[in-house]
């Protein structure tokens, strides 16, 4: 290499003005290809998602993504192209093509790399034959009839015990449903899945454990997008681990979920019965590595889920006079010693539940499944195999074509007509659509303690807590969703008190 003066002389090739210049070049070559070689350039969807996933990425890492594919939808209809090889898809056969028991429409390696954990557990196993066995065994100690039998007692007990700290704190002065919903949800899960309460329905403070895994529900979705972040973990900063290193905090917690399951001393926690009927019948397999990681699944899809359900609903129906008279009218009608059955005859009650989670359910986002060989004709278009395609219940959930009025919210459509007509919520189309806990064969195997937790909140709340109002600081605006693939109110409040005005009218 020449010298001039001391200075190095570059090579043309490599001077200033020609490296940023074959940089770019490089760049648009780069989009040019995938663009041409992309599976779903035929589709419809804006230009640019030809070319990259970058605006989706954005999406993503601001909370954003199911409000930016469903303003897709509405644009370009329910077959829409988001990135070179995702497509968004909103139509109702092809929804129940890919979604459909014995589908050949397999989960996308996307839920491994959210859970990041050292093996697959129920929430992530891809193939059919591996999760079948152990949806199976788990089941049954998720069954209704199991958790009446063990369970019902503890939830009903957590139940009052959280509704009266509620109305205590809004009688005094303003309560935080969302706090306590989700103090709630945690004790309930922890002490299923882990054995024992985390007891923070009595301090009322969440614990590390619980700080964790809020922090999870939004970083494990960034970190799939950006795994470079994962590199924050070993900073010796506590604060900075609990962020990024969330899933081995969750997961050395599930340890004592193995201690109390291996006990014999009695029925611990739920993964008990799993190992009992796994030693007994010889069917599927589960060792200490497996309890761990579908105990973390359980707290992890438990916690955050009924406890955002539930603080919207509260929400929701406060906001409605008529509607929360009419409530807690049919709730105080039961009898002081009700059980869940007793809640299961309540229209309206059960009808607010199902509407919450039309429009407010806590799992809103895309369900990624891969096209199989051979490829697929879906909405009219054809979609090469490898493609991954997307549905999400946020758009489902909110399409005209299938539900009057969407986005207003409206429990009598739940309820069958006075002449005896099939309610709306109930008709084939709409049975199809709605999934707040997903849909087939990969749908939430804990459904049931879901639902019994969401009644017996409901129903104390509205016996409980009668004449409150949403608290000055609630409004709109702080509801408004974050979307992680949970979503959450952005205020991470939900205030109320009691209506002083209507206590002393009465």
């Amino acid at each position: 290499m020449a010298l001039q003066q001391g200075v190095p002389i570059l090579p043309s090739w490599l001077k200033p003005s020609i490296v940023p210049i074959a940089f770019f070049i490089a760049i648009a070559l780069r989009l040019l290809y995938t663009a041409a070689t992309s599976p779903t350039r035929d589709l419809p969807g804006p230009w640019y998602s030809r070319f990259t996933h970058l605006r989706l990425k954005r999406a993503v890492m601001s909370g954003q993504r199911s409000f930016y594919i469903h303003s897709l939808h509405q644009q370009y209809g329910p077959i829409v192209r988001i990135s070179p090889n995702e497509v968004a898809i909103s139509d109702i056969d092809a929804f129940r093509e890919i979604h459909k028991i014995g589908t050949k429409y397999l989960k996308s390696e996307w839920y491994q790399r959210l859970a990041n954990f050292p093996k697959a557990g129920i929430f992530t196993m891809i193939d059919p034959r591996e999760h079948g066995p152990r949806r199976k065994l788990l089941s049954r100690s998720f069954s209704r009839s199991y958790l009446l039998e063990h369970w019902e007692s503890t939830v009903r007990e957590k139940v009052e015990l959280c509704v009266s700290k509620i109305k205590k704190d809004a009688t005094n002065d303003v309560a935080d449903v969302y706090h306590w919903w989700m103090l709630l949800a945690s004790d309930v899960t922890a002490h299923l899945a882990f054995g024992e309460s985390f007891n923070m329905l009595q301090t009322g403070q969440a614990n590390q454990f619980m700080r964790v895994l809020k922090m999870l529900t939004i970083s494990a979705g960034i970190m799939v997008e950006l795994p470079i972040l994962r590199i924050f973990r070993f900073v010796p900063i506590p604060k900075v681990q609990e962020i990024f290193n969330c899933n081995e905090y969750i997961f050395r917690g599930a340890n004592r979920a193995v201690e109390l399951a291996r006990s014999r001393s009695g029925e611990k926690n739920v993964f008990a019965k799993v190992i009992e009927d796994c030693e007994k019948e010889g069917e599927g397999t589960i060792d200490d590595m497996d309890v761990m990681i579908e105990a973390s699944n359980v707290i992890i899809a438990g916690t955050d889920t009924t406890g955002v359900t539930l603080t919207y609903l509260t929400w929701a129906v406060l906001q409605r006079p008529e509607l929360q008279k009419a409530l807690e009218k049919e709730v105080a009608q039961l009898p002081s010693n009700f059980t869940e059955n007793d809640l299961l005859d309540l229209p309206l009650m059960n009808a607010v539940i199902e509407e919450t989670h039309r429009l407010y359910g806590a799992a809103p986002s895309s369900l990624p499944r891969v096209v199989p060989q051979g490829g697929s004709q879906l909405g009219g278009y054809y979609i090469p195999q490898g493609t991954t395609v997307s549905t999400q219940a946020y758009t489902m959930h909110r399409d005209a074509k299938i539900w009057s009025d969407p986005l207003t919210f409206n429990p009598y459509r739940w309820i069958p007509t006075k002449d005896g007509g099939v309610a709306e919520a109930l008709t084939p189309d709409a049975k199809t659509a709605f999934h707040p806990f997903g849909v087939g064969a990969r749908s939430c195997v804990g459904i049931h303690l879901a639902k019994m937790e969401l009644r017996y909140a409901t129903a104390f709340f509205f016996r409980e807590c009668k004449g409150m109002k949403l608290g000055a600081r609630t409004t709109p605006d702080t509801m408004e969703f974050e979307n992680f693939f949970l979503i959450t109110p952005k205020g991470h409040r939900c205030e109320i008190t009691l209506n002083k005005e209507k206590m002393l009218e009465k």
